[in-house]
């Protein structure tokens, strides 16, 4: 299926209007390799077609549908291990010291995707840090699309998704055999609470947090919507925490209010001391 000029023009805005991903000029094998399913599976003839009845409606669960479809979900158990590493060698021991009076640690997987950064987050403190197993520690994940969250709630993955980063024994140690996928063990799920947020809407309830992931994210935001976010991220950030962006991705020039740490290969960001938040 293709799609027209004006239609694509209308999917760009409203996928910019619900999410602030901004889908770039030239993009039309994106939106047509995405959208020509979902026409499909809602009984349109064309991407075109489905756009028209868009147009006709207020917002509605198609218009979430066709946001939801033009996300991307792009993730893997440890991806890119540099930035675990870190948090198993020198974030976690650093908050264990931090928090010995509180006895609590939260870390925030946002843009969660199928949940499997949060559940690294949890393997990590599993199989690394015995002594935390009395802690409260709050693994959240938070993501726009239902369809993600509700996979990342089950925790239920296919051989090519276990494949890619686990290393196998973990694999057997924190997952069940469930029919021809594998399931993360009851243990680890009751580690992770996941929901639906979109990181442009407000963000109620969220409480401070000690670790953020954020990799990969800002990419597909426009400047002023990363310095927003970035501003609101500094606010849930614990004024000793630790947030992790993808290797694309910066604060500088965007959000002064954090400075950059390399430890080894792997690179977070830290508020500034005593520096003010924007």
């Amino acid at each position: 299926m293709t799609v027209g000029v004006h239609e694509l023009a209308f999917v760009r805005d409203l996928v910019y209007r619900r999410s602030a991903i901004v889908v770039e000029a030239g993009k039309e094998y994106l939106v047509e390799a995405r959208l020509a399913p979902l026409a499909r599976a809602e009984g349109f003839a064309s991407i075109d077609e489905m756009v028209a009845k868009l147009r006709t409606q207020p917002a509605n669960a198609l218009h979430f549908k066709v946001v939801e479809a033009m996300t991307t979900n792009e993730t893997s158990f440890f991806r890119d291990q540099h930035p675990f590493e870190a948090l198993r060698a020198e974030i976690l021991p650093a908050l264990r010291k931090a928090r010995s009076v509180s006895r609590s640690i939260r870390i925030w997987s946002a843009a969660c995707s199928t949940g499997q950064e949060a559940y690294s987050c949890a393997m990590t403190v599993r199989e690394h840090f015995p002594d935390l197993f009395g802690w409260n520690i709050r693994i959240m994940g938070t993501d726009l699309a239902s369809t993600m969250v509700a996979r990342a709630k089950e925790g239920l993955f296919n051989q090519i998704e276990v494949n890619r980063g686990l290393p196998a024994p973990l694999l057997l140690k924190y997952f069940d055999r469930n029919g021809v996928h594998w399931q993360i063990k009851q243990s680890i799920r009751d580690m992770f609470e996941v929901s639906q947020m979109n990181l442009i809407d407000p963000w109620p309830g969220l409480p401070r947090c000690d670790v953020i992931f954020l990799r990969n994210v800002l990419i597909y935001f426009d400047v002023p919507t990363k310095r927003a976010i970035l501003g609101r991220i500094r606010h849930v950030l614990a004024p000793d925490g630790y947030l992790f962006l993808g290797g694309a991705e910066t604060t500088l020039g965007v959000n002064d209010s954090f400075e950059r740490v390399q430890v080894g290969k792997s690179v977070f960001y830290r508020p500034h001391p005593g520096g003010a938040i924007q």
